[in-house]
């Protein structure tokens, strides 16, 4: 006589998991054990069944509130039904087979039988740095495959229907035996679709798409980056046979700006200005993305000096919250001077000497004691 272990172990999770925790793990088990990995494994096929009637359990709230409370013996019966007493086509394996797809989708051919659906379009769409940063609508012609109206979608010609395939019997799955254990795929012959069409849409092929162009208006929302994808649902190729059409992916890229560079919700810039207003200080317009703004420059300013402006960047499009925007000053030098202007500046150097700059008389400072120590 063979004692059953428990789910909780089966499953590796502790008992008070939560059910996303044990999707998790019995995801990653499945596909350890499944059939499909491991043909002719008698023992895989066992540890999947197992890991399967665990998670079948730990996941009802109903049949988990009885194991938690009575053990195997509180859900023995149903299990019976779902892998052993019941058959393999009865209704309850059915079950079992949907649940199966609901966890993994399409993969190893699950899916319940479920149409193909449509694929999905990407256009690329390039942005100046104030659309993405402040957002805009933009009309699109997208190039997609539509319904065909002759046939609304069907691939029937007018007048006519599908017909249920003959080889899975309209449910659009087969069931492969492998041992004990049973698996079901999408059919071979309708693809999953679960019918057939015997007088094909002159139209459309019997496909039920036909090509054209669509013009779509798409809100661009404000702080989108470069890179980013804005998702529009149902906007893709149609489904083939009326199924559900895919979706519409815009891939954001951004052009080069003139003045900023952006760094996530964040603007910089670098902005000159003359030594007098570095040094006697000056009240300046610094550009920003909306216009301008007056900026202090205080008197003995240094080039590379940053000034911060909150507010004047870019909105993240995640939090809402807007960025800040730095604004780097730059010493300008004069290329050419008058004779006038060079007299001034020989007049002004004679004047001040080095003891105006602090910062050059500990650097004169520091090179006559290095000067002195090599002597």
């Amino acid at each position: 006589m063979t004692t059953k272990r428990d789910y909780y172990e089966i499953l590796e999770v502790e008992r008070n998991a939560d059910e996303k925790t044990i999707k998790r793990s019995y995801r990653k088990l499945a596909m350890q054990f499944h059939p499909d990995r491991n043909p002719n494994d008698e023992k895989a096929a066992e540890k999947f069944r197992e890991v399967t009637e665990a998670y079948e359990v730990l996941t009802d709230k109903e049949k988990r509130q009885r194991y938690d409370q009575y053990g195997h013996a509180g859900v023995d019966a149903q299990m019976q039904d779902l892998f052993g007493r019941g058959g393999r086509d009865s209704h309850a394996y059915r079950d079992f087979g949907d649940m199966f797809g609901d966890v993994f989708g399409d993969m190893f051919g699950g899916g319940g039988g479920r149409q193909a659906r449509g694929s999905d379009l990407r256009y690329n769409l390039s942005l100046s740095l104030e659309e993405a940063a402040l957002g805009k609508e933009v009309e699109l012609n997208i190039p997609k495959h539509v319904g065909c109206k002759t046939c609304s979608g069907s691939g029937a010609r007018p007048g006519t229907h599908p017909v249920p395939c003959s080889k899975c019997g309209g449910h659009g799955q087969v069931q492969i035996n492998q041992g004990f254990f049973a698996v079901r795929q999408t059919c071979p012959v309708c693809q999953g679709r679960g019918k057939r069409i015997e007088s094909p849409c002159g139209d459309c092929g019997g496909s039920g798409l036909v090509k054209e162009q669509k013009k779509l208006k798409v809100k661009i929302p404000a702080g989108v980056y470069h890179g980013a994808q804005v998702r529009v649902g149902g906007e893709g190729e149609a489904g083939p046979q009326d199924a559900m059409a895919g979706d519409l992916y815009i891939v954001i890229s951004l052009k080069q700006h003139k003045i900023f560079e952006r760094d996530g919700a964040d603007l910089h810039c670098t902005m000159p200005i003359t030594f007098p207003q570095a040094a006697m200080g000056a009240e300046l317009e610094a550009p920003t993305l909306t216009g301008r703004i007056k900026i202090r420059i205080p008197a003995g300013t240094e080039g590379g000096k940053v000034f911060r402006l909150r507010g004047h960047g870019v909105p993240d499009v995640r939090s809402g919250s807007t960025g800040d925007l730095y604004v780097r000053v730059q010493i300008a030098v004069p290329k050419k001077l008058s004779a006038h202007q060079q007299n001034l500046l020989v007049k002004f150097a004679e004047e001040t000497g080095d003891e105006v700059y602090p910062e050059r008389s500990s650097f004169l400072g520091k090179v006559k004691q290095f000067w002195d120590e090599l002597t």
